[in-house]
């Protein structure tokens, strides 16, 4: 098979971007065999995925938004194929593609088809796989509830927006956080799980975070009275809340909460009161420039297959 040839999977809105077309011709110039699927219900990501790897391809391309890219790193790690993964980011956080410095103009994203790719991790919980970050509370409650056309016209400062108008509806729960040499116990308002640093259309939640050190980062924000009276305007004021976050960064973290937890996994929501979060190390290879943020300076190309 070709080296220059890779296969778009690509989120089923976005089949009429002429500026992914526009790109996807580009590569086509340069010589790439570049063929393109789009995904239109829920399975779809699995399939082409599986498809792709029997018919030989070895590198595959996510165009969509985080959680197409979720959905198509599950379905790879599912497979044992030998592929690697390029990100084309085409929703309106973004928020891996952000962090780890992937353009967001089409035909530059394009460009790390060149690029070789490196091994990075992934976060596991419940059986389900995610590439950026696991948010709870609060955190999970803006992006779940955050409408179509709220993030059309305002972008990723609508999952802020929502926040703030949505503000009766916070409320803390008791929560219990341990893992190797750690243990958190509390009244807690949100909670961040990072492979990945952002979340929520920018909100740098695990602002150290790194893809390759085979760690996730747990940050806790927690509830004493004072802070739930003034998060509101601590938030729309500008003021940082860094400072107020407990952080540890752990290869497991077990949680147990007094009621449901609401968990968002890039835009997957899921709910529990008991979960195990744990990183996957070297899990996936995606195609990264060697100065991106989140990557240590590992050099490492071959996925790991610990669990």
């Amino acid at each position: 098979m070709s080296e220059r040839k890779a296969l778009l999977i690509l989120h089923g809105k976005q089949a009429l971007n002429e500026q992914v077309r526009e790109a996807v011709e580009a590569k086509r110039a340069e010589g790439w065999q570049l063929a393109v699927r789009l995904t239109w219900e829920a399975g779809d990501a699995r399939r082409l995925v599986d498809e792709a790897v029997a018919a030989g391809y070895t590198q595959l391309i996510a165009g969509g938004g985080d959680g197409t890219l979720r959905d198509i790193a599950e379905a790879m790690t599912l497979n044992a194929g030998d592929t690697s993964l390029v990100l084309l980011p085409l929703g309106t956080a973004n928020d891996f593609a952000r962090a780890a410095g992937v353009s967001l103009d089409p035909q530059e994203a394009l460009r790390m088809l060149d690029v070789p790719a490196r091994a990075i991790d992934l976060g596991e919980v419940g059986g389900q796989i995610f590439l950026n970050m696991a948010t709870g509370g609060f955190g999970s409650q803006v992006t779940a509830n955050t409408s179509e056309d709220l993030k059309k016209i305002l972008g990723g400062a609508a999952y802020l927006f929502t926040g703030l108008t949505r503000f009766s509806e916070l409320h803390s729960a008791y929560g219990e956080l341990h893992g190797p040499d750690f243990h958190w116990q509390g009244d807690l308002l949100a909670l961040g799980i990072g492979n990945g640093r952002q979340a929520g259309g920018g909100q740098l939640l695990c602002p150290q975070a790194l893809v390759d050190d085979g760690l996730l980062d747990i940050s806790i924000l927690p509830a004493p009275q004072e802070l739930v009276g003034t998060l509101r305007d601590l938030l729309s004021g500008g003021l940082g809340i860094d400072n107020m976050f407990v952080r540890a960064r752990l290869p497991w973290v077990e949680i147990k909460v007094s009621e449901g937890l609401y968990i968002n996994l890039d835009g997957e929501p899921m709910e529990g009161d008991n979960l195990r979060f744990s990183a996957r190390p070297r899990a996936l290879r995606v195609h990264l420039a060697a100065d991106s943020p989140l990557l240590g300076g590992e050099d490492s190309s071959a996925p790991s297959h610990r669990g």
